[in-house]
């Protein structure tokens, strides 16, 4: 069977040979596949499918095809095997990878994994578990190949040729001094060009960069993102070099980091999981807290309203307006939150560019604003001629509602720009400023800019 780029693309012939019992087929065709295509394969399949197309792995297979898994499948296969094919994978899993399923499973599980473990192995898993949620510490891994900076490039490449297997990745060689300490990096590249005689001394610059045990993890994206880097080694308070993160964890940072802030952005609290894994309870409870927030915050919103009924009264025309008015304002907003959060995520945007925003969100929110406005007045006046829907005084009307737009429409942009740089001042989530939080409270201020505004116009005239 030609190998697939996708496992699912062949699903119903697999399940055909899981029905059929061609089991010995299965496991020729499986040992020519990648490990990614196998994990997308046997997370399709039934669950009572999984066990048994994941026990035909070949076995030095067995702990790549598992770590590509996600986190449900995973939970779901260790259910159904036994502890000599749980503990195979796990002392073959690389440490960083475990680490990351273990601190997602009940604490009574992690248990029993951790007595699956061989005592170097579970001494590394120990450790990494043992440093702060969402460190660093918890993300790196100890498989690497670090020098001494008085060795020969042949005792290097000899030393590479003996440790290299075990190592995460070898384009970055650690020289350390006696101590542990890191005192530099050098590629891979520069130890195959140098002569063998050459010292590694000879190969440094002293220029690198590091990570501490204790960064957030949200740093590590930042830094290779800035670097342009595909490990980064990881010390600890005394410089003694202890790990090192590469890019394809730092790929699973951003993409959670990124979820979690869309689903903030949303307006719902963030998921652990997949959407499809998530029980309906829970998936309604994190949806439920901020709707019945932003419900109750609406109700400001017909609040404002009441509080200019008489207004209403005198000039029902005001009312046709309300929809457009508020959508405007808390559109503009939306905007202006999600620009801002976004770049505050990709580190565009620090706390010291705050005023650097407010002028630039000024400018737009009356570009956009007076944009919006000649819209306005112009419908207004089509309408009229056409319909006469807005009475003899339908030019001040038309007036009320385009310097309404210019209004409603840059305090949106300016509210929706400024709220995620106070949430950071206050220690608290950009993301929290999500797009339905601003536009709720646009919604509420676009009404008193409205009725305001109508009452200085109109005064005298329809009020």
């Amino acid at each position: 069977m030609e190998q697939p780029r996708y496992g699912n693309l062949f699903q119903p012939e697999i399940k055909e040979l899981i029905d059929n019992k061609e089991f010995a087929l299965l496991k020729e065709v499986f040992g020519e596949w990648q490990a990614p295509d196998l994990a997308e394969l046997i997370a399709d399949l039934p669950e009572d499918h999984q066990p048994i197309i994941f026990r035909l792995l070949p076995r030095p297979l067995m702990s790549d095809v598992f770590e590509h898994l996600d986190l449900a499948t995973k939970k779901k296969l260790l259910t159904g095997l036994g502890k000599s094919e749980i503990a195979h994978i796990l002392n073959e899993m690389s440490p960083d990878v475990r680490t990351q399923m273990l601190e997602e499973l009940p604490s009574g599980l992690v248990k029993q994994m951790l007595e699956l473990l061989s005592a170097e192995e579970m001494k590394i898993a120990q450790d990494l578990l043992g440093y702060p949620e969402n460190s660093i510490g918890r993300l790196m891994t100890p498989d690497y190949i670090a020098v001494k900076e008085s060795m020969t490039v042949a005792r290097v490449l000899a030393h590479i040729r003996k440790k290299g297997k075990d190592s995460e990745t070898l384009n970055m060689i650690y020289v350390v001094d006696e101590k542990g300490a890191l005192l530099d990096d050098i590629s891979i590249r520069q130890v195959l060009l140098a002569p063998p005689g050459k010292r590694v001394e000879s190969l440094m610059d002293h220029t690198f960069v590091s990570l501490k045990t204790t960064d957030d993890q949200e740093s590590a994206v930042l830094t290779f993102r800035k670097y342009h880097l595909y490990a980064i080694p990881v010390v600890d308070a005394e410089g003694i070099l202890i790990g090192i993160v590469t890019i394809d964890d730092v790929l699973h940072v951003a993409e959670q980091e990124t979820t979690e802030d869309i689903h903030k952005m949303g307006g719902m609290e963030a998921l652990e999981g997949p959407y499809l894994h998530a029980p309906l309870f829970r998936l309604a409870r994190k949806r439920a807290t901020w709707l019945v927030a932003l419900f109750l915050g609406e109700m400001m919103t017909a609040t404002a309203m009441g509080y200019y009924e008489v207004e209403i009264a005198r000039a029902v025309v005001l009312a046709l307006f309300v929809p457009l008015i508020i959508s405007s304002g808390g559109n503009s907003g939306s905007q202006a939150s999600t620009l801002v959060i976004r770049a505050m995520a990709i580190g565009e945007l620090r706390l010291r560019d705050w005023w650097r925003v407010f002028i630039r969100e000024i400018g737009s929110g009356l570009i956009l604003g007076a944009v919006l406005a000649v819209i306005g007045f112009l419908r207004i006046a089509i309408w009229q001629q056409a319909f006469h829907l807005y009475g003899a005084h339908w030019v001040l009307v038309g007036m009320v509602v385009a310097f309404t737009l210019v209004g409603v429409v840059l305090w949106g942009s300016l509210m929706g720009s400024m709220l995620p740089f106070i949430l950071k001042r206050l220690g608290a989530d950009p993301a929290t400023s999500s797009a339905p939080f601003v536009a709720t409270l646009v919604d509420v201020s676009g009404i008193l800019i409205y009725f305001n505004i109508a009452y200085l116009i109109l005064r005298g005239i329809i009020l």
